[in-house]
């Protein structure tokens, strides 16, 4: 599949709309007449979700040092007081961003070398929130994916693995998003370490992503999903949102980076496409 790289910077409505032409045109040639997406998408038989989280200072961030929430200022103003121009400021990995491969690997690619093909694939859901709202540690397992496959059949070639985990509904409660014990040690679900393995070397996926601050579990040691995924190419989507609302397959996903160059990673603004 070749698909034009357009300068995707905060990728404006009519860039979005090009890339998504241009990427279901080439899907479309390889299906059959029926299977037709573009034709589908237009006529309204195909709905489009997103599943970014608005941004601003009460959204969750990394509790550290060095985090930060979101920060906004008006720079010129309407007499209203609605911002003609604004500044804003945010680390890279925070709300719902893309983690590059050189965030979890040195020499990898940094954001804006991910091509246009990259950002576009088949998505696939995995619900894990019955086990994680049991066990806030839980983390998904090759066993996990393979009964997956059993219900829904194996993944596709390029598919990007998102995890839903429930967490996504604590977004507005930061103490609850983190969820801290007493110690000051966070709580949520992940992919483990094999689970990650097994989706590199045995399903050639294009990415995974979770509706958490993180592809690892809080109570992981040395971010070792990131080490697996990112040091092999591959991207991570945290913090993503509304994966309530999609089905376990049958959906594609448009991926539309903020484009930093040497940038770890980014804000993104997702868009899934289901029937």
């Amino acid at each position: 599949m070749k698909i034009l790289d357009l300068n995707l910077r905060l990728l404006p409505g009519a860039k979005i709309l090009l890339l998504l032409v241009g990427f279901l045109t080439v899907s479309c040639q390889k299906e059959k007449p029926e299977l037709d997406r573009l034709e589908q998408l237009f006529s309204a038989k195909l709905t489009i979700i997103d599943l970014t989280h608005t941004l601003n200072n009460t959204s969750p961030y990394w509790p550290s040092e060095k985090g930060s929430p979101f920060k906004y200022d008006t720079i010129f103003a309407h007499k209203s007081g609605s911002p003609v121009m604004g500044a804003y400021s945010t680390p890279e990995h925070h709300g719902t961003h893309i983690d590059a491969p050189i965030h979890g690997g040195d020499n990898l690619k940094s954001v804006e070398q991910l091509t246009s093909e990259d950002m576009f694939g088949p998505a696939i859901v995995i619900d894990i929130s019955k086990q994680s709202g049991v066990n806030s540690d839980y983390t998904l397992s090759k066993t996990d994916i393979l009964d997956w496959e059993v219900k829904h059949g194996k993944l596709p070639k390029g598919a990007i693995v998102l995890l839903y985990t429930g967490w996504s509904k604590k977004w507005t409660d930061y103490e609850a998003y983190k969820n801290e014990d007493e110690d000051g040690k966070m709580h949520f679900p992940g992919f483990s370490e094999n689970a990650a393995q097994f989706l590199i070397d045995e399903r050639d996926i294009r990415g995974i992503g979770i509706d958490n601050m993180s592809v690892d579990a809080a109570q992981s040691k040395g971010f070792p999903v990131h080490g697996i995924v990112n040091g092999a190419g591959k991207y991570q989507l945290e913090n993503v949102a509304n994966l309530h609302l999609l089905p376990p397959t049958g959906t594609f996903l448009i991926v539309a980076p903020i484009k930093i160059q040497g940038g770890s990673g980014g804000q993104v603004r997702l868009f899934a496409i289901v029937p």
